[in-house]
């Protein structure tokens, strides 16, 4: 075939597992590599990666990942990603970094909008300034603003790692990998070590994009319904001027000779006052090369079938064991030359490692020996290939994840569409296990029992670790000064303060020109209306939306919370699982958990709670939420039915063991996702929906849970009187919903199966019973102490409360204040990994939270500062007018039917209806630059009035004063 636009096609593929049609091409002139799949869907994905292998922990590659987003030669502004964040009707907008791979993909549903992000990206990847300012921003810098003072180290990726270092689940995974892979880049921290970051200069910066960010060096992906042909005329615009360049990129493989450590030691950070702080451990395996699509989907799978489920018998063995609180490790990790298998404990009493060691090895000797439960294997297959079909990944863009599926082999040089077919590889494995193959058993000997190629990881908890780091860099710097003459201390000091004004320097109205963007005129005039229909089926409200599914039905069986006395909300989630993972009177744990797998899609537990519409009340629902093909939802109602009929919430044990699960998740998930603590604590002083939020996942939730430990142990029966209250309430019929999302075959069948369903169920409903405190405004700042060195701090107001309405102008104002305001002095300048401001347009609740940051009496003056800013704000129509553009990209974000049905019943049960949702859109394609006086008018009583929770260190936050200490990890 000869060059289309500069391209050789070297295969045309049909994909028919997803009715795809896969083009891989090799730009002639560079080598470039380009996978091109045409799919009818409007969400358009782009992305363009390089092998980016780092040699040392200063963090080089993920360092570059943010520098490149930060001025290009054809858009020389500060941020360019930025501007697109306020102004682009993007679906996704990111970059990510992995151990030897950098992608940068984009998407969006609107043909222009996708234009501009890829070419904006591009230019971005291929020619970025990279100019001494943005290193310093974005990896390290002196600051000093006096002589007198001591310098600081600053910079985003510094603190953003040193918020990972804090997590012991997020050591525990970078480590289990470096363990494995001594001798190559795998066994050096490639988002970087803060102790090794500042070892990182600017010149080493630009020879890394040089050496790799060629287009010799690019695996290039394109997805979805535009035009194939533009794609490659674009993409030769771009690299027509490079030529071809030998690069040597390539990821080496671990010796095989090396010996690995029996097991290594390593400390955590843990709080100085935690006497049960308790250790971590992994047993970690290296495996081969993702090379043999039968053996890779075989190893995806043993995976879920050991350690995925309730039945899964490796996570059986070690929960029932009672060793440890719940289950840690990567488990399969293919996102590697060489994959790995990590599995372990956390919670463990110091004394019992080896005991866990030893009762993992057992586990699959006996697996081995007895073989496993064929139950198990099939519905671990079938749950596999039903998500697989579905290939449901959320508001994560469809295509976007297919990339990355791609580039677990074509990284490496492999056939990229090997990452992305299922059914071939999934069929010979069940042919061999339906002919008596011991084929998964064969692959726990093989890779686990027999493999050499493995270590145990123990991470120990150490109360002074947190303060021996901060010792040790306050010492280095001092010794950094103590050699610095005068001179040189007055260069720093100026060097400071010529950053800190290039940063407040904002880009002129000429450079933010050249970001293309689309016009306020092409953006439609009215919302999308999501389809629903509402009945109801023996008194129990059913909403019905008719969308296309490929064949799925998708049920949500919710029980309102609102019939509940207030005492009880801790114990839902718990009794939620327990209801799917207790067993029932006909069904143990095991056998109902692969009864689950053979015939559905899967069943999880949900919370939902929300204010209702300018009103002061909440909506309070949990929710199984199920799926399953169309012919199979009587099944999953048949299962349901089962669980509400006769779980048995009467297993103590099993009750305690998922105890122990949500504290250990939730303890875990603290460092890493702080801000969202913080966020639903603050808010939970202000409204009824987010006080029922913190009581159903967040600090109040925690506290429940330690508590419950105890009592299930010293009053089980007053737990089990609880549990059993819980579930004769909600299970009425007149406390109880349907929501049903399925096409119109599958809704007929459906509709029969549910009315059945809702018969069986107890009549009646209980009036509400829930009550929630009474506002009352605390003036005392909130700390919550973690062993972190860098904070998450929150403030907010209820402007409702204040007899602010909030309109769409405000939504528009505030999504501006976070991509600008907040990102300049938050992020840039104060050098926090992120920073967000949250304006709930049903509640009036705004909240300002930052995340990964090294202040917190800087981030809440500047909080406090944010009307004057918007007082004496200067905008202009191309930066109004992507504002506007940006919120109105958040109002029509890309939905998958599940998700169109779930968010239409959210509205629903808020009281959010059409004519509001079209009013707010109105208001935000009318906003005019006096809305953002008018909104910095409404929110001045934030620094007055305003409340705040501080998430970080005891000895940080004692520095607050008045504040109340309140000790979660």
């Amino acid at each position: 075939m000869t060059d289309i636009h500069g391209f050789k096609l070297v295969r045309r593929e049909h994909i028919a597992e997803y009715q795809l049609e896969a083009d891989i091409y090799t730009h002639v002139r560079t080598g470039a590599e380009l996978l091109s799949i045409i799919a009818k869907d409007e969400n358009k994905v782009f992305g363009i990666t390089f092998r980016t292998p780092p040699w040392d922990s200063t963090g080089v590659a993920h360092i570059l990942e943010h520098s490149v987003l930060c001025g290009s030669r054809k858009y020389p502004l500060k941020e360019p990603f930025v501007e697109l964040l306020k102004g682009s009707l993007q679906t996704f907008l990111n970059a990510f970094t992995y151990p030897d791979k950098t992608c940068y993909p984009v998407a969006s549903q609107n043909l222009q909008d996708f234009y501009n992000l890829v070419d904006i990206y591009m230019d971005a990847a291929l020619h970025p300034l990279l100019d001494r300012h943005t290193f310093d921003q974005e990896a390290w810098h002196y600051e000093l603003e006096d002589a007198a003072q001591q310098p600081i180290y600053k910079g985003v990726v510094f603190n953003e790692m040193k918020g990972v270092y804090a997590s012991a689940d997020s050591l525990l995974g970078e480590h289990s990998t470096r363990v494995l892979f001594p001798d190559i880049t795998y066994g050096v921290d490639y988002g970087g070590d803060p102790r090794h970051i500042p070892d990182l200069t600017w010149e080493q910066l630009v020879a890394f994009h040089r050496k790799y960010y060629h287009p010799s060096n690019a695996r290039i992906y394109y997805y979805g319904d535009d035009d194939p042909v533009e794609r490659l005329r674009r993409m030769d615009a771009y690299l027509s001027e490079y030529e071809r360049a030998e690069i040597d990129s390539a990821v080496p493989l671990q010796r095989a000779d090396r010996i690995l450590p029996a097991r290594v030691t390593l400390p955590y950070p843990a709080d100085q006052n935690d006497e049960d702080a308790r250790l971590h451990l992994t047993v970690n395996w290296r495996l081969g090369e993702a090379t043999d699509p039968v053996e890779t989907m075989g190893l995806h799978l043993l995976d879920h079938i050991l350690t995925e489920t309730p039945a899964s018998p490796l996570r059986k063995a070690l929960i029932d064991s009672e060793l440890g609180e719940d289950l840690t490790g990567v488990g399969l990790e293919g996102h590697l030359r060489q994959m790995m298998f990590s599995t372990g404990m956390k919670g463990i009493e110091s004394g019992d490692e080896d005991k866990v060691v030893a009762l993992i090895d057992a586990t699959l000797q006996r697996l081995v020996r007895d073989g496993i439960d064929p139950k198990t294997i099939e519905a671990s297959i079938n749950s596999e290939e039903f998500h697989f079909r579905e290939l449901n990944t959320g508001s994560y863009p469809r295509g976007l994840s297919l990339m990355v599926a791609a580039l677990q082999v074509w990284n490496y040089d492999g056939d990229p569409l090997a990452g992305i077919r299922y059914q071939a590889p999934l069929d010979e494995i069940k042919r061999r296990v339906a002919s008596g193959e011991r084929y998964f058993e064969d692959l726990i000997r093989k890779w686990l029992l027999d493999n050499p190629h493995r270590t145990t990881l123990l991470l120990t908890p150490d109360g002074e670790l947190k303060n021996r780091l901060d010792r040790e860099e306050a010492e280095k710097l001092a010794a950094i000064k103590a050699g610095w003459g005068p001179e040189r201390i007055a260069a720093v000091i100026e060097h400071t303060r010529a950053l800190k004004q290039r940063q407040t320097t904002p880009d002129s109205p000429e450079a933010l020109r050249c970001i293309p963007s689309l016009a306020v005129a092409d953006l439609p005039r009215r919302n999308k209306p999501l389809p629903m229909e509402v009945a109801a089926l023996d008194g129990t409200p059913l909403l019905v939306h008719d969308l296309f599914t490929q064949g799925i039905a998708y049920l949500d069986v919710g029980f309102n919370l609102k019939a509940l006395p207030a005492p009880l909300l801790p114990l839902v989630p718990l009794w939620s699982r327990a209801l799917l993972e207790t067993g029932t009177a006909r069904e143990d744990v095991v056998e109902l958990t692969q009864r689950i797998g053979r015939t559905t899609g899967g069943i999880e537990p949900e919370c939902y709670t929300s204010s209702l519409l300018h009103r002061p009340e909440a909506a309070a629902w949990v929710l199984l939420r199920g799926k399953a093909l169309d012919e199979r939802l009587p099944d999953l109602l048949a299962i349901i039915d089962d669980v509400l009929t006769s779980a048995r919430l009467d297993n103590r044990e099993r009750v305690r063991q998922l105890a122990a699960e949500e504290k250990a998740e939730l303890e875990s998930n603290l460092i890493p996702g702080g801000h969202r603590y913080v966020a639903m604590r603050l808010k939970a002083r202000f409204n009824a929906s987010d006080w029922i939020q913190e009581q159903l996942g967040g600090i109040t939730y925690l506290q429940a849970l330690r508590s419950l430990e105890q009592e299930i142990e010293s009053d089980w029966s007053g737990v089990l009187a609880r549990l059993r209250a819980i579930h004769d309430v909600l299970t009425r019929r007149g406390n109880m919903l349907v929501n049903l999302t399925a096409d119109g075959r599958g809704r007929t069948r459906a509709e029969s199966a549910i009315a059945s369903f809702l018969a069986r169920r107890p009549s009646g409903a209980t009036p509400s019973a829930l009550e929630t405190p009474a506002r009352r405004p605390d003036a005392v700042m909130e700390g919550l102490t973690i062993p972190a060195q860098v904070h998450y701090v929150g403030k907010g107001i209820n402007l409702h409360q204040h007899g602010h309405r909030v309109t769409g102008h405000d939504l528009v104002v505030n999504r501006y204040l976070r991509t600008a305001w907040l990102w300049d002095q938050v992020r840039v300048q104060g050098g926090a990994y992120g920073a967000f401001s949250m304006l709930d347009a049903r509640s009036g609740q705004l909240t300002f939270t930052s995340y990964r940051d090294p202040n917190n009496r800087k981030t809440l003056a500047i909080y406090d500062r944010t009307a004057d800013y918007l007082a004496h704000l200067a905008i202009d129509r191309a930066e109004l007018d992507r504002a506007i553009i940006g919120a109105i990209g958040d109002m029509d974000t890309y939905l998958l039917p599940d998700a169109k049905g779930y968010i239409a019943m959210g509205r629903h049960l808020s009281s959010d209806n059409e004519d509001n949702r079209q009013r707010l859109r109105e208001e935000i394609l009318s906003t005019e630059t006096s809305h953002f006086r008018a909104f910095g008018d409404k929110i001045r009583i934030l620094a007055d009035a305003g409340e705040a929770v501080i998430m970080g260190a005891r000895d940080q936050l004692d520095t607050l004063q008045p504040i109340r200490l309140t000790t979660v990890l």
